[in-house]
């Protein structure tokens, strides 16, 4: 029996494929932001991207893969959202923070929601779970170098504790029992929250 040809690309692909990547992944994640993982199918990342329909299975053979991506480009937009350099010191860190937890809780909520849906698919489908172990190490690395920038003593420690809070003030303000009865963010309130934690795992300040 011969073996079965490979799926060619979409006709209408794009030489770079890396672009076509991104797009999809984004397009996924926004689906499962405005659907749920109900929502995330091949077709409908197609028709949501605007682009030919076996163009997502062309690229992502599975719903695995596809899930997979989604967490390697949502940590790549955690990472690039962050500072570009080091704080200067522990008031410039909160605000640095402050305005990025701001900003999550904000604008970029769909995007958080998306990532926690996701996130919880990597329990249910140990295949997921590599994927979305390296998409928290690579926010954990830039969290820990601003650490260690701010004199932790261990910053790959602190940068748990860090990512931690992080998560659990994120999901609290967007998803939890009291998500829709808080007021709006306030970014001064953000900042000063970020300090205490910043003192709390840094010690006190010198």
């Amino acid at each position: 029996m011969s073996t079965p040809e490979p799926t060619p690309a979409p006709a209408s692909a794009s030489a770079s494929a890396p672009d076509r990547r991104t797009l999809i992944a984004d397009t996924a994640i926004g689906l499962v932001a405005s659907s749920g993982l109900r929502g995330l199918t091949h077709r409908a990342v197609d028709g949501a991207a605007g682009l030919p329909a076996g163009s997502t299975s062309y690229y992502f053979r599975t719903r695995t893969a596809l899930i997979a991506a989604c967490y390697r480009r949502l940590a790549e937009l955690n990472v690039s959202e962050g500072p570009l350099s080091p704080p200067a010191d522990r008031d410039a860190a909160a605000r640095a923070l402050g305005a990025l937890l701001h900003h999550w809780l904000t604008a970029g909520r769909e995007r958080q929601l998306a990532r926690f849906e996701l996130s919880l698919e990597a329990a249910r489908n140990p295949e997921l779970e590599p994927d979305l172990r390296e998409a928290g190490l690579a926010v954990r690395a830039r969290a820990a170098a601003v650490l260690a920038a701010l004199g932790a003593p261990e910053p790959q420690e602190s940068a748990e504790l860090l990512a931690a809070w992080t998560d659990g003030l994120l999901y609290d303000r967007l998803a939890g029992a009291l998500a829709h009865a808080r007021p709006a963010p306030d970014p001064a309130e953000l900042t000063a929250t970020v300090r205490r934690m910043l003192d709390a795992v840094l010690g006190p300040a010198v």
